[in-house]
């Protein structure tokens, strides 16, 4: 179960980072995640798993919608696995908790054993990210992507 918690706040802090990077707003460097977490996680396959995160956000920002998120989680330069999440609506110069859902699935060649190995760790350091996302914002729409993003450089509560 701890790894499954692993699996999704990595997926998370991908998405985290593409909200925070990603919107061209004159306050998107005051976004803040207060904090992270998962409502549920369910293995749909031996190499797959369904989430529900919970994000809590502090957006002084105006409102914007993130979508069609996909990306690649990689360790040390290893793919491990590809993940997608669903609409994520944040509302304007708030404070809440959202719910995000999403999907990660094992890459070809990448056992659960590796999965524990770098989960038994009990550290991010040497996990990156590649992001895409749809980021909409009022009626402008904007395809983002992010390269080699550093996991290990948020902290969780």
């Amino acid at each position: 179960m701890r790894l499954k918690w692993r699996i999704s706040l990595v997926i998370a802090m991908a998405v985290l980072t593409a909200l925070v990077s990603g919107c061209g707003l004159r306050k998107v460097k005051d976004i803040n995640v207060v904090s992270c977490g998962a409502k549920y996680v369910v293995p749909t396959s031996s190499r797959s798993v369904e989430a529900i995160l919970l994000l809590e956000l502090d957006n002084p920002a105006m409102a914007f919608t993130v979508s069609d998120v996909d990306g690649l989680v990689y360790y040390k330069g290893r793919e491990l696995g590809t993940f997608t999440a669903g609409e994520l609506p944040v509302q304007a110069r708030s404070v809440q908790v959202y719910e995000l859902p999403c999907t990660a699935k094992l890459s070809d060649g990448v056992s659960l054993l590796d999965l524990l190995v770098i989960g038994a760790k009990g550290s991010l350091d040497g996990i990156t990210v590649d992001v895409n996302l749809d980021v909409k914002l009022k009626k402008i729409n904007k395809r983002l992507s992010f390269k080699d993003i550093d996991i290990s450089q948020f902290s969780m509560k």
